[in-house]
């Protein structure tokens, strides 16, 4: 069974307005892809598409597998279970359910087919948590606080991090996770990413529009979407000449 997440000729609408207009890609394990291009190419259509927003319409011919599984024909949660993430650009606050809670259901339900990465009591689970949070340099208050309540802008996305490293993900698309972030919380959180990609040889994609977080993350490939269509490929010197040149004078193919 490969472990390749395989998109081929990936047409997505919403509201009866074409997006995607044929969007290939191969993403392997421990593999990070970023995708850049102008607002408005798709990029963050692309990131919903795969995680099973009802709001975006599939075409016919689309293809997408994960772990040799037709990926397309899950639910979200079905996808999450076989082991898709999503990190939202502006993660939302749950007043009332506490960090710690909220990922103990989480992992119960992303390892429910597997016993032996369960934890019979819940003190094993907190115990196995605060680990986590020490390992990826996360203060432990924010365990029992409500889920982002509160938090800044770079505490979400650090908490992003602690949420993989939690439910280990086989492939994470992070969407504009650099979004509001000052300097220091970029390095924070790519640190993070790096991490989680070596750890658990994670396959990433992750969508920004500028170079800074990608200076930190050393992407192995680099993907330009513009008007619905992938227009360029390359290693990390593409995004130099991206920083240069802009996007005006990629069209699409």
């Amino acid at each position: 069974m490969t472990e390749t997440l395989s998109i081929s000729n990936l047409t997505v609408a919403i509201d009866d307005k074409s997006i995607l207009k044929g969007v290939s890609l191969d993403v392997n394990p421990g593999e990070l892809h970023a995708i850049m291009g102008p607002n408005g190419s798709g990029k963050s259509t692309l990131a919903q598409a795969l995680a099973g927003h009802p709001a975006y319409v599939v075409g016919a011919g689309s293809v997408a597998t994960m772990n040799g599984a037709d990926l397309l024909s899950l639910s979200p949660d079905e996808r999450a279970q076989q082991g898709l993430f999503l990190a939202f650009q502006y993660p939302v606050e749950v007043p009332g359910v506490s960090v710690q809670n909220f990922l103990r259901q989480a992992h119960l339900a992303r390892f429910s087919q597997e016993p032996k990465k369960q934890f019979a009591k819940v003190l094993d689970f907190r115990k196995h948590l605060q680990k986590l949070a020490d390992k990826f340099q996360i203060d432990q208050a924010f365990l029992s606080r409500g889920l982002n309540e509160g938090f800044s802008g770079g505490e979400k996305k650090q908490l992003e991090i602690l949420q993989m490293a939690v439910l280990e993900p086989k492939y994470a698309i992070l969407d504009e996770t650099d979004s509001g972030l000052d300097i220091d919380a970029i390095k924070r959180v790519a640190k993070g990413v790096r991490k989680i990609q070596k750890d658990y040889n994670t396959g990433i994609i992750v969508i920004t529009h500028y170079q800074r977080i990608l200076d930190y993350l050393k992407p192995d490939f680099v993907h330009v979407l513009v008007a619905g269509k992938i227009v360029q490929s390359g290693g990390a010197e593409l995004v130099a000449s991206l920083e240069s040149s802009g996007y005006a004078s990629l069209k699409e193919k």
